[in-house]
């Protein structure tokens, strides 16, 4: 029986009903057009490509930049019995053979690839061999170059687009400005543009700036009056520990999270905070992708964040449930100056990266022309040392590498030991009886782990030392032993951080990094800080109506609740009068310069003091100036 979108949603969410936009942007889809969709943070905008995956014959193939994102969405699939799978660089090559023929010929209905991998002559050639019913582009901003997130791999996508014919494409992103999503729909080349876009407005999340001197008392007024539970973003690891052993001073349930605690670590911790066993987690911009907790009532920023994307990303994980929530953002003076040398400092000189570069493959003993694919467990401090770079310069030329596309930093995601019996039956059998030694331990492999024959299986090397009779380190060199005989393949845990050569290793002079492109990208970067740092300076507009008006929403109400407004809110005036006024006093001070008299006059017959108290806000808010005449104009012509 074929089932409807509506029955998918409810056999595999348990839900009787779509979001917004949902249904739309999936009837698009069904429809075979390329489609766009706009949803804010929480908005999902996954059920968007899944649903339309199982409803349709064939394959979606999901492209993704996150690993973590990616193991996350796969996990939760299976667990909703959709069978799913995802290849990613780092991965063991049988690993992926045995994915690709499963998406080939076996049913798997999503497949997670990250934009490099499309790249490979491995994967075109299987994307030919396979029935893709839907191509999903998932944080699509990053195809474009006005993009906040920039990668150059994304461009890789429209060039495959020729392999699958009549393929629509899903575009999807939480954070576009009009430019941007315009040229998201040309780099994947849309067939004709077709874009749904859900208003980002949130109207149950008050905005809040707040230039405070005492971050920390501020915070924790904050904190006990809005009950419920709540993110603290902070810029670097040490602030998460200290702001959270401040909380618990102060008997604030709390803990702390960045990328440089081991997977374990982490997962229990994030754990503990969406089970509320702790209330607050205190954490860099390193934690809260892909978390589904609805019901988080406050998220503080104590830095300032690069970019508006990246603020209204952040800031929108609170109050998914659309309850009343609160994004606050404290600042001071020093922050700006701080968030100016951080961006400088993300920019290190060309020459600077090519010397990383060129120490990374001394350190990793890799020969020039060699090394694609390959990974490496990566201790960032050890390296910093043993070449005498600053960790931080370090981290941040790898980055720019990785958006180049050369490599790729992993943060440390707990990858479980697998095992993969690729012998034959018959040539098992054989080993069997010419090792007798091996015998057991094979039977006992085979009784342990189902499945172990066809692909590879997640294991535990301490139970399989238990129930073998065997100690650990027997268990390894057996395991060893059977890989250099091709018997089986073995992948033994990590949870480290990984740097992964996505080409072969160049000579650090042919690194070619357009001088060009380096320096737009600065531009960028600094334009999208210039545009955050007037966010939170401008005291004039509200909050909610300033970020709308930065995607391209300009038609909006003010919001009635955020810092700005309730300041107006004080002059007891509604904000019909307060337009009514405005819009009688402004063209008359942007002619000349006018006496309080002249104004009143102006604004006749409106009560002098409600006039009084709006040329006061106008002046507070630096829309209007006193001159040494006693005269008021108005400051900004063009506003």
């Amino acid at each position: 029986m074929v089932l409807t979108i509506q029955q998918i949603l409810l056999k595999h969410w348990g839900y009787s009903s779509f979001r917004p936009l949902q249904e739309e942007i999936i009837q698009s889809v069904l429809d075979g057009k390329d489609t766009l969709a706009l949803l804010p943070t929480g908005g999902g905008k996954s059920v968007c490509f899944q649903v339309p995956a199982l409803a349709l014959d064939g394959i979606c193939v999901v492209i993704s930049p996150l690993i973590a994102l990616m193991k996350d969405q796969v996990d939760n699939l299976k667990k909703r019995g959709i069978p799913a799978a995802a290849i990613h660089s780092g991965m063991h090559p049988d690993e992926i053979d045995i994915i690709l023929g499963n998406c080939r010929f076996g049913n798997t209905k999503l497949l997670y690839i990250s934009p490099e991998r499309l790249a490979t002559g491995k994967m075109r050639e299987s994307l030919k061999q396979m029935k893709v019913n839907l191509l999903a582009v998932d944080e699509a901003h990053c195809v474009s170059q006005w993009g906040y997130d920039f990668r150059p791999p994304y461009l890789q996508i429209a060039n495959i687009r020729s392999l699958l014919p009549g393929t629509p494409v899903l575009a999807l992103t939480a954070t576009a400005t009009p430019r941007v999503v315009k040229d998201i729909q040309q780099k994947l080349d849309f067939k004709r543009e077709n874009a749904f876009q859900k208003s980002f407005e949130r109207k149950n999340l008050t905005y809040l700036v707040f230039k405070e001197e005492d971050k920390f008392k501020r915070l924790l007024k904050i904190v006990n009056r809005v009950k419920g539970s709540g993110i603290i973003y902070v810029r670097n690891r040490r602030q998460t520990k200290d702001i959270a052993d401040f909380l618990q001073k102060n008997k604030i349930s709390a803990d702390f999270y960045h990328a440089g605690l081991d997977s374990k670590t982490r997962d229990q911790r994030q754990s503990a905070w969406i089970n509320e066993d702790k209330r607050i987690i205190v954490s860099t911009n390193a934690f809260g992708m892909g978390i589904d907790k609805p019901n988080v009532r406050l998220v503080i920023h104590l830095d300032l964040p690069d970019s508006i994307e990246a603020y209204f990303q952040e800031a929108g994980r609170a109050g998914r449930d659309e309850k009343r929530a609160y994004a606050v953002l404290l600042y001071e003076t020093a922050d700006i100056l701080d968030s100016r040398h951080n961006l400088e400092l993300s920019y290190p000189e060309l020459k600077t990266i090519r010397d990383v570069y060129q120490a990374l493959g001394n350190y990793f003993q890799l020969p020039v022309g060699m090394g694609k694919d390959l990974q490496f467990d990566f201790d960032l401090a050890a390296f910093a040392g043993q070449y005498n770079f600053q960790p931080v310069i370090v981290f941040n030329c790898l980055k720019f590498l990785e958006k180049e596309g050369f490599v790729m930093l992993t943060e440390g995601i707990h990858h479980p030991s697998k095992i993969y019996i690729k012998a034959g039956k018959e040539e098992l059998y054989r080993y069997q009886v010419e090792h007798e030694s091996f015998d057991h331990f094979i039977k006992t492999m085979l009784r342990s782990y189902s499945g172990i024959l066809s692909g590879f299986v997640n294991f535990s090397e301490p139970e399989l030392a238990r129930r073998s009779n065997l100690s650990i380190e027997k268990v390894v060199g057996n395991l060893n032993h059977l890989v250099k005989l091709q018997i089986l393949d073995y992948i033994p845990q990590t949870d480290k951080p990984q740097v992964i050569f996505m080409q072969e290793r160049l000579d650090s002079r042919d690194l070619s990094i357009s001088h060009e492109n380096y320096r737009d990208r600065f531009k960028d970067a600094e334009r999208r800080l210039e545009k955050m740092t007037a966010y939170v300076e401008k005291t004039n507009k509200c909050r909610s109506q300033a970020l709308l008006a930065y995607f391209g929403e300009s038609d909006t109400k003010r919001c009635g609740m955020c810092d700005v407004c309730i300041e107006r809110n004080k002059m007891s005036l509604n904000e019909m009068e307060f337009d009514s006024i405005v819009s009688k006093i402004k063209p008359v001070l942007k002619i000349s310069p006018c006496s309080l008299d002249d104004i009143i006059i102006a604004a006749d017959p409106i009560h002098e003091d409600k006039v009084i108290r709006v040329i006061q806000w106008l002046v507070d808010n630096e829309k209007i100036i006193l001159d040494s005449a006693q005269r008021y104009r108005w400051r900004v012509l063009n506003d």
